[in-house]
């Protein structure tokens, strides 16, 4: 995200087109999607877990609750076993991973 979206002064610009679109989705098994799903529910849930609570709030990184942080990690390891990869949540090799792919698809085109 931190990659592709644009900004408005500092805060990032999130769009379903742009953001979450762009990269390769891998050829998953239906028991990694029905992981994918529940680890997401699983941040869901723990969003709920804490009322009143602002994104902002949920998302500070000093202060993120350990539970939601838990179900972020939970979910990350779930889609990098989508990917066959385990970089242990290394938001630079998962970037790099990600062109890697991007970048072999449109190869093919």
């Amino acid at each position: 995200m931190r990659t592709v979206a644009g900004r408005l002064k500092s805060d990032y610009r999130y769009s379903g087109g742009i953001v979450y679109n762009n990269f390769i989705w891998p050829d998953s098994t239906p028991e990694q999607r029905a992981a994918i799903e529940s680890c997401a529910q699983g941040v869901l849930n723990a969003r709920e877990a804490h009322p009143g609570a602002t994104l902002a709030d949920l998302y500070d990184p000093d202060k993120m609750p350990t539970d939601l942080l838990s179900a972020h990690k939970e979910l990350d390891a779930a889609v990098e076993a989508a990917y066959d990869v385990d970089f242990n949540g290394d938001e630079e090799k998962i970037v790099a991973h990600l062109f890697k792919l991007y970048a072999e698809k449109a190869g093919e085109l």
